[in-house]
C-alpha cells in the first residue's frame, strides 16, 4: 500500500513538483491546499501517513497547522520553508514537526526527510501506547492496593492474605485482579 500524503504548499509551483515527485516514486497524493487551515481538514478527512507543510501559509500558517495535526498523531509532519533559522527550526520542532526541509529542495533530499518524518512518528507512536500500558498499569496496581486495603481492614486479613484472595479469586472467575478490586471496593466483595 502506498505511502499517503497531504501537501499544503502556498506556492502552486512548488505544490505542483511536490506532487510529481512524490507520485513518481509511488507515494499517493490524497490531498493538497494552500492553505494551512484546509491543511488540518484535509488530514481530519484522508487520514494520510505524511503530511507536508510550508511553514508561511495564508488562513493558518504550518507551525498552527502542525500543532493541531501533532495533538491528534493522525500524520507525521514535515516542514517545509524557505527559511532555516534556528528559532524558527526549534519552533517548529515544538509544534510537532518530526522532519524540517528547506527549499529549494531536490528530490534527494525530500525522499528521506519523508522517511525521516514516518519514522518519527511511528517511534512516537509506540512510545505513546507504551505509555498508555504503563498508566493502565498503575492505576491497576492502585486499584488492587486500595482494595487490599479494605479487605485488610475490614476482614482482619495481612497484605498478602488479601492480595492472595485477590489474585485467586480472579483466576476462579476468570477475572483481571483489577476487576476483583474493583469489585472489593464497589460492591463490598469479601472473603
Amino acid at each position: 500500500m502506498p505511502t499517503r500524503v497531504v501537501i499544503a504548499e502556498d506556492e502552486a509551483i512548488i505544490r505542483l513538483d511536490l506532487r510529481e515527485i512524490l507520485e513518481e516514486e509511488g507515494y499517493e497524493v490524497v490531498g493538497e491546499t494552500g492553505r494551512g487551515d484546509e491543511a488540518v481538514e484535509l488530514v481530519r478527512k484522508h487520514e494520510p501517513d505524511v503530511v507536508i507543510l510550508d511553514i508561511r501559509m495564508p488562513g493558518m500558517d504550518g507551525l498552527a497547522a502542525a500543532r493541531e495535526i501533532g495533538q491528534d498523531r493522525k500524520a507525521a509532519v514535515l516542514m517545509l520553508t524557505a527559511f532555516s533559522q534556528r528559532d524558527l527550526i526549534e519552533e517548529a520542532r515544538d509544534a510537532g514537526a518530526l522532519a524540517y526541509l528547506v527549499k529549494p529542495f531536490d528530490r534527494n533530499d525530500l525522499l528521506p526527510a519523508i522517511e525521516v518524518a514516518l519514522g518519527r512518528h511511528r517511534e512516537v507512536l509506540a512510545l505513546s501506547k507504551e505509555v498508555e500500558g504503563l498508566e493502565a498499569q498503575i492505576e491497576a496496581r492502585r486499584t488492587v492496593d486500595r482494595a487490599k486495603g479494605l479487605l485488610m481492614d475490614s476482614c482482619d486479613l495481612k497484605e498478602h492474605d488479601a492480595f492472595t484472595w485477590i489474585q485467586r479469586t480472579a483466576m476462579q472467575q476468570r477475572k483481571t485482579m483489577r476487576e476483583i478490586a474493583l469489585q472489593v471496593i464497589s460492591d463490598g466483595l469479601r472473603p
